[in-house]
């Protein structure tokens, strides 16, 4: 079964990640843009470093070619934002990036593109899982990729050097220059190396590297940016000196960073950072778009410059989307993915890390220091996380007691309000929110909750842990 989530469809390899079920995928979308006549304008593939993803993309490349579609196939490696600005420059209406992005190492997947490089709508998503309910594998045509090369139905291009001048174009090469900073990069296995390092260099800083390897294993470790899985980043920025540490995920489109002082910062704290620095010191104006489980600090900044901040759904799609409604300057999420307005309509860990370059030689402040400045003007606001797998009895016992039942515990903060978009998010009347939702990605169960203390944050999530039975 092929079913997209909200960081489309990501399999255990061998199982349902298989070439059968990768063709059958491919068919779907060459149905789709046959029929909506959009063949013509082609179609982008891109791949990470996880095991079978340069063969996917090729299983991808050689049914549409077998359809008549015209396919760019990116030679090497590529980070998700360069393939959904590749999408974006050469104005197809579909794309593809073969990644599984921070999931572990026996995961795979295929994240769809749409015009203009954003993630595509549940929409187009639901049809294309249509299409496939319909179908048998004895539809599949392919045309084999050598053969599609030779006579051009298969582009084989590198845009990686148009997605790095564009990213220089946009941020203050000067000042980065002027201030010689000290970088550790942790691409944590994945594809971010060549166009951080790039950027960094271009910009005069001084730049060092771990765990660059090709390693399908990601070194023994989720190759996704927290407080847990930086260690060794954390512990080189304090030992020898770095002015920041910054680590991406799997395929690069989102970034955990580690301040001078060898201390994580959340990503809501990057995204409050980014969001201040851009309205007070670049003078930009703009709303900012976040999640549901993403920090309320971001609607104490937007107040405070006269702006708006609006609340979406969990995936990237729907932070685009709304961003581009409101004209917002920026979106992000929590799990560390953001945007800016003018760039690509996905999550972008690269840029993200070269806007955050920027501001350390524009203010001429440490993290550290900036983000204190936020904090005492705006309040102190603690998030806690926890993840819970279950099989399917329990999320059906979930599912009812949540969503169909709607019934919550007792906490010792009254409730301002209580909304079902995205899983169950409950306001409480001091500021504070907790939000329990199924991940789209992974068989997970997922709370988070931000109070104005981090005691307070503990508290009641281990209410909802009490209420729910969980551990």
């Amino acid at each position: 079964m092929i079913k997209f989530g909200t960081g489309g469809w990501r399999a255990l390899i061998g199982e349902e990640f298989t070439k059968s079920n990768v063709r059958l995928l491919s068919q779907a979308i060459a149905n789709l843009m046959n029929a909506d006549k959009c063949s013509v304008k082609g179609f982008v593939v891109g791949y990470d470093r996880r095991f079978l993803s340069d063969k996917a993309a090729k299983w991808i490349a050689e049914v549409l070619a077998g359809n008549g579609i015209h396919v760019y196939f990116i030679e090497k490696v590529a980070p998700t934002p360069l393939v959904m600005y590749t999408v974006k420059m050469l104005d197809t209406c579909y794309g593809a990036a073969i990644t599984a992005s921070h999931n572990p190492a026996d995961y795979n997947g295929i994240k769809i593109f749409t015009e203009g490089g954003r993630d595509a709508s549940e929409s187009v998503t639901d049809t294309i899982e249509s299409i496939i309910k319909e179908m048998s594998h004895q539809e599949i045509k392919h045309l084999e990729f050598e053969e599609g090369v030779q006579c051009g139905r298969i582009e084989v291009i590198d845009p990686l050097n148009d997605y790095i001048d564009t990213i220089l174009s946009m941020v203050n090469i000067e000042s980065i220059k002027n201030r010689k900073l000290k970088i550790l990069l942790d691409p944590m296995f994945g594809v971010s190396k060549t166009s951080l390092q790039t950027i960094l260099i271009t910009a005069r800083c001084e730049v060092d590297i771990i765990n660059d390897r090709h390693d399908t294993l990601f070194g023994g470790r989720l190759p996704s940016p927290s407080t847990h899985t930086l260690q060794r980043l954390r512990d080189m920025v304090v030992e020898k000196g770095y002015d920041i540490g910054i680590g991406t995920d799997g395929d690069a489109d989102r970034l955990g960073i580690i301040d001078e002082k060898g201390k994580f910062i959340h990503p809501n704290g990057i995204l409050a950072l980014l969001y201040y620095y851009l309205l007070k010191y670049k003078g930009w104006k703009g709303g900012v778009v976040r999640n549901v489980a993403t920090t309320h600090l971001l609607n104490k900044i937007a107040q405070g410059f006269g702006e708006e901040c609006y609340e979406v759904p969990v995936g990237f799609k729907h932070i685009s989307s709304k961003m581009e409604e409101k004209n917002a300057l920026i979106g992000g999420e929590s799990s560390g993915g953001l945007t800016i307005r003018g760039h690509i309509k996905g999550k972008d860990g690269i840029f993200a890390a070269s806007l955050l370059i920027e501001l350390l030689s524009v203010t001429g402040k440490s993290l550290s220091k900036l983000l204190e400045e936020i904090c005492k003007q705006y309040g102190y606001f603690y998030m806690v996380e926890g993840d819970f797998r279950f099989n399917s009895r329990e999320k059906e016992r979930l599912v009812k007691l949540l969503f169909e039942e709607r019934k919550i515990p007792e906490f010792s903060h009254g409730i301002s309000k209580i909304s079902y978009t995205d899983g169950l998010k409950i306001y409480f009347e001091n500021g504070g929110w907790i939000v329990t939702r199924f991940s789209g990605t992974e068989p997970l169960l997922r709370i988070f909750a931000e109070m104005d203390t981090e005691i307070s944050a503990t508290a009641v999530t281990n209410t909802m842990k009490e209420f729910l039975g969980i551990e």
